[in-house]
């Protein structure tokens, strides 16, 4: 599912990604105390994420729960990414984003792993 979401969306979404089904009163709760958003800010932001289909809002008390997984989303927007600035090529993407960093051999290994799930 190719999603788009903004940044005060993502806050949002990483709230519930991160506790579960809330309601939009608690979602609002957190997001002022992370980050000091009012209560409309929230609200309007949730129904900008309903809207989309990023989020499934049911009665009563305005509860709130994610349709979209993180790795969806992660997904869409590395798709998007990588057809604006890198020509759609996963390599170039993935050499810009290493700039020179060193790999652990982990890091090596799950790369490595998940290249031959692909050639599979």
């Amino acid at each position: 599912m190719a999603i788009k979401l903004f940044d005060s969306e993502l806050k949002v979404m990483e709230v519930l990604w991160r506790e579960g089904e809330l309601t939009a009163k608690r979602i609002s709760e957190i997001l002022n105390a992370e980050i000091g958003w009012n209560v409309n800010t929230t609200y309007t932001v949730i129904k900008k994420c309903v809207a989309k289909g990023a989020i499934e809002r049911s009665e009563p008390n305005f509860r709130c729960r994610v349709i979209v997984s993180k790795s969806e989303v992660r997904a869409s927007e590395a798709r998007e990414l990588m057809g604006k600035l890198f020509d759609g090529s996963p390599d170039l993407l993935f050499a810009s984003v290493l700039g020179g960093k060193k790999l652990s051999r982990d890091q090596i290994e799950r790369l490595r792993k998940w290249i031959d799930e692909q050639e599979d």
